[in-house]
């Protein structure tokens, strides 16, 4: 029977992402890597309702060469460690390499749920872009946007907005508390 997922972008929804030129960046080493406030508790309640947590990540600075992929791998070593997750994947892509895994595409998503026998239907995807959500829908989930400067809300239509993971979260686990309501009283 396929698992429950809650897909989470991980630069500005899991860790600090650094403001640079009018957008932001990721963390350039482990030795940057930041857990937000709330993160840990978070996805231990996440885990707790049964969902499983996959880190679906656009890392284009590799193709641009501003980072090595050696060094995102590191950073999601370290999050894999720190973290209850089941998976991470990355898009080591730019936008005109036009592949199927960069978000807004669902390809990491839809790999996601092969390897593992995830449920897209009853999934979430949390996450601070526009592209997020666009990938969450086109994948056939529900799609919670952290609202940042950076998030472009205009260009997507999100399910929920929340100002951090713990807002996030608390819709998730309400969502499913409400379904699972109305299917007992059916």
């Amino acid at each position: 029977m396929p698992q429950r997922v809650v897909f989470l972008d991980r630069d500005g929804v899991l860790n600090r992402a650094f403001p640079e030129g009018g957008t932001t960046r990721p963390p350039m080493s482990v030795a940057e890597l930041e857990l937000l406030p709330g993160v840990k508790d978070a996805l231990a309640r996440l885990r707790a309702a049964g969902f499983a947590l996959v880190v679906v990540t656009n890392q284009p600075d590799v193709a641009r060469g501003k980072q090595t992929r050696a060094a995102v791998e590191a950073i999601n070593d370290t999050m894999r460690a720190e973290l209850p997750l089941l998976d991470v994947f990355a898009c080591y892509h730019d936008g005109p390499d036009k592949c199927m895994c960069r978000k807004p595409q669902p390809g990491m998503l839809l790999a996601a749920a092969a390897k593992h026998d995830l449920d897209l239907d009853s999934a979430f995807l949390i996450g601070d872009r526009w592209s997020d959500i666009v990938a969450a829908h086109a994948a056939g989930c529900a799609g919670v946007l952290i609202d940042t400067p950076f998030s472009n809300a205009e260009r997507c239509n999100p399910d929920h907005r929340a100002a951090d993971i713990t807002g996030a979260a608390n819709w998730i686990l309400a969502t499913i508390a409400t379904a699972t309501a109305a299917r007992s009283a059916a």
